[in-house]
């Protein structure tokens, strides 16, 4: 009885798995399927090219590190991905940024809207 039971579920199992290998659905005689060598184009951004342009004074925010641009609409969180556009930076000063809000970004800074900088002038 020992031997039945335990060669019953392995069996299955080998069948299961024979089955599961060669269940590709792909006839090696067919030809293959036709694909497009096209890549739909993007429809145009009603968003400008070099985008959002905030103006504002830059604050420390509460974690180190963190530099917040206070406008009328809110803070925005600057993220920079240039050290030298980051070094120009002054707490206290009147900035102009060119950008992008990436809402859904995590920060460590957990305060303001995360604003991706390309570009920065002082005012």
């Amino acid at each position: 009885m020992l031997i039945r039971r335990s060669v019953v579920p392995a069996a299955l199992f080998l069948a299961f798995a024979a089955g599961c290998a060669n269940n590709n659905n792909i006839d090696a005689g067919a030809p293959a399927p036709a694909t497009s060598s096209t890549i739909p184009s993007a429809a145009p951004s009603s968003a400008p090219a070099d985008g959002t342009t905030l103006t504002g004074t830059v604050t420390a925010g509460v974690e180190p590190g963190c530099l917040l641009l206070k406008d009328g609409s809110g803070d925005h969180l600057l993220i920079f991905k240039d050290d030298a556009m980051e070094k120009s930076v002054k707490v206290g000063s009147e900035v102009t940024v060119v950008g992008k809000a990436e809402t859904g970004m995590m920060t460590t800074c957990m305060q303001g809207e995360p604003f991706v900088v390309s570009s920065v002038a002082a005012n």
